[in-house]
C-alpha cells in the first residue's frame, strides 16, 4: 500500500465531516453534554459508533487510503466533532476508536500475510 492512495484529499475531507455528521443526527452534542435532554444508553452510542468505524473501513478498502489519508481522515473527522460542540473526552474516544478500525488489516490481507509466514 502507498502513502497517497486513490482518492483525493478534498473527498477524504468531505467523508470525514460527512460521517461526523451522521453521528451528530443520531448523538446530537446536547445530548453529550448532558445538558437536559434524556441520556442515550451506552449500548446505543456503541452501535452508533461502530456503524461509523464500519462506513470509514469501508471506505478506507474502497479507496485504498494509504498512510496520509488514513491521518487526514481521523483529523478532519476530530475536528469536525470538535466544531459541532462535543466533549472532549468524546472526541477523542471517537476519533480514537475511527482511526484504530481503519488502521487495521482487512482480514483477507490477514490471512495471506499469516500462510506466507
Amino acid at each position: 500500500m502507498g502513502l497517497f492512495g486513490s482518492v483525493s484529499s478534498k473527498q477524504v475531507d468531505e467523508f470525514a465531516k460527512g460521517l461526523a455528521q451522521e453521528i451528530a443526527k443520531r448523538y446530537p452534542p446536547t445530548m453529550d453534554k448532558r445538558s437536559g435532554e434524556r441520556k442515550i444508553s451506552q449500548k446505543r452510542l456503541t452501535a452508533i459508533l461502530d456503524e461509523a468505524c464500519n462506513k470509514a473501513a469501508t471506505f478506507k478498502n474502497q479507496h485504498r487510503l494509504g498512510v496520509y489519508k488514513k491521518a487526514r481522515l481521523g483529523n478532519t473527522f476530530r475536528w469536525e466533532l470538535t466544531e459541532l460542540g462535543y466533549s472532549e473526552k468524546f472526541v477523542e474516544t471517537a476519533t480514537e476508536g475511527l482511526v484504530v478500525y481503519v488502521s487495521r488489516k482487512a482480514p483477507a490481507q490477514v490471512k495471506s500475510e499469516s500462510a506466507g509466514s
